[in-house]
């Protein structure tokens, strides 16, 4: 009965890959979960990473920052498009994630930012960053890299 488990459970991972079977992160009253980023091209100086952050508390919680080794600054930013220009800044005071609500950093909006890439992330890697949180403290996430141009974490088959 268990070998039989087990090649179940190594056909699931086979057909739907490992990124499909991540779990969430459960950090205090926040759930840190779908974590992605795209793989870089070889000369590529920044890259970004997208995360889906629920506050199940009752007040606000703050994303203030991100640590990684694998760029000279890693940081959090927010693109937006502004009278037809996209524009892209740093945080300096984080990403409010307001109590009861999710907030999804995504392609086109607030995402985690490495600046000065030490090497090219590559599809089928993963990347451990901290991201730091004003009160709950730091946690360390996992984000699977997926084929450059990715539009989301998912993976199709």
């Amino acid at each position: 009965m268990k070998t039989r488990a087990l090649l179940v459970a190594a056909a699931l991972v086979a057909f739907t890959g490992s990124a499909a079977l991540a779990e969430s992160i459960q950090h205090g009253n926040l759930t840190i979960k779908d974590a992605w980023t795209r793989a870089t091209p070889p000369k590529a100086k920044g890259g970004g990473a997208f995360v889906t952050i629920t506050n199940n508390g009752n007040e606000d919680a703050r994303l203030t920052g991100a640590v990684s080794n694998y760029a000279k600054r890693t940081e959090i930013h927010e693109m937006a498009v502004n009278d037809g220009v996209m524009k892209m800044r740093k945080l300096d005071e984080g990403v409010v994630i307001p109590a009861g609500e999710t907030l999804e950093l995504k392609p086109g909006s607030y995402h985690v930012m490495f600046m000065g890439l030490n090497q090219p992330f590559k599809m089928g890697e993963e990347l451990n960053v901290t991201l730091e949180f004003e009160k709950a403290g730091p946690v360390d996430v996992t984000f699977p890299v997926m084929k450059m141009g990715a539009k989301s974490g998912k993976m199709h088959h």
